[in-house]
């Protein structure tokens, strides 16, 4: 049996290229794409993760996933792992100098706030439910 039969394809790993710095897959090193995936610097995810914290120490988060792509990266918010997520923080720098790189996006597809700021975006999930007396 060769070795690539014995080989899941789901454990296969591109072999990697460094280009100025950052590195590519060797499919994009060969085709000469410069595009590296948009991510989130430390002190975007350490924003993002004060939020993701709390909610799971309240119970009501229990999962996320973190997804990079060379137009945007997407921080994925579940109740569940199973489920479809709760809500996306998107990062999108084509978008900075119009409505701001930044976008809070419901599961609905509902976009609940966009701006130039992470931390004032985020704040629209941080917002604590008040219980309505009846006088």
């Amino acid at each position: 049996m060769a070795e690539s039969e014995t080989t899941e394809p789901s454990r296969v790993r591109p072999a990697l290229v460094v280009v100025n710095g950052a590195s590519l897959d060797a499919a994009q090193g060969a085709r000469g794409d410069k595009r590296v995936a948009v991510s989130f610097s430390r002190p975007e995810l350490n924003v993002i993760f004060k939020l993701y914290g709390a909610k799971v120490a309240q119970g009501e988060w229990r999962d996320y996933a973190i997804d990079f792509t060379p137009a945007k990266a997407v921080f994925s918010i579940f109740r569940r792992a199973s489920e479809a997520p709760l809500y996306r923080i998107e990062k999108d720098p084509a978008l900075s100098r119009r409505q701001g790189a930044y976008a809070v996006i419901a599961a609905t597809g509902l976009v609940l706030r966009r701006g130039h700021d992470l931390s004032r975006v985020v704040r629209v999930l941080d917002r604590a439910l008040r219980l309505v007396g009846a006088e």
